[in-house]
């Protein structure tokens, strides 16, 4: 399928900032990165994995750009093979690997509009989209938000596009109560994928019936 690129302009107080993607590594290496992007790693760092994630066959990076300056960004890629998403030979997963925006741009729906436009026109409907929200990675020293407030937020911008809670035993996930799996099964997914991901989910209950 190809990727059309597609882009939003929002206008404010804080001037013009686009929202594009998916963005080519090269457009990511051009740009200067916001000193506050930095939830993942140092800012630098991130902007490097960015462009090596938009040189992938598979992967995608979406960003908010401010004249020169990348204030945000959103990206998809395969699972690892080593993880329990990418063991399971199922080519139709993707990972929405991170999202952030800048702490000098926030309350703009900046995550918003990058999920909106990151999935807009069916682009994800051929894929089953899962992210893995581990709540050590949250700013909340920067929101001033509880744990359990930024797990909201979270759900609340996920849902936004259709990605809902999942249970799941997978190890990290349930290390912790408010570490949550996202899932958005794209309506162009085959009901064999669809229930090859179910069985994914609970690993213990396959060893019990097995047993």
């Amino acid at each position: 399928m190809s990727i059309i690129s597609r882009e939003i302009v929002i206008g404010g107080p804080k001037g013009v900032i686009r929202v594009t993607g998916p963005a080519l590594s090269e457009e990511i290496a051009s740009l200067s990165m916001d000193e506050t992007l930095d939830s993942f790693r140092k800012p630098q760092d991130q902007k490097k994995a960015l462009e090596e994630i938009a040189m992938l066959v598979e992967g995608r990076v979406y960003i908010a750009v401010k004249e020169d300056m990348l204030i945000g960004y959103v990206t998809f890629h395969p699972p690892e093979k080593f993880e329990r998403w990418g063991r399971g030979g199922l080519d139709c997963i993707r990972e929405l690997g991170a999202i952030e925006v800048s702490r000098n741009f926030r309350g703009m729906k900046l995550a918003l509009t990058l999920m909106e436009l990151s999935f807009c026109c069916g682009a994800m409907d051929d894929y089953i989209v899962i992210a893995t929200e581990y709540y050590w990675h949250w700013d909340l020293k920067g929101t001033n938000l509880s744990t359990w407030e930024y797990r909201r937020m979270l759900e609340a911008v996920m849902s936004s596009v259709g990605m809902r809670p999942r249970e799941t035993d997978e190890s990290e996930i349930s290390s912790h109560p408010a570490n949550v799996l996202m899932v958005r099964i794209g309506k162009n997914v085959s009901k064999e994928d669809s229930e090859a991901f179910e069985r994914l989910l609970i690993k213990k209950k396959e060893i019990e019936f097995s047993n």
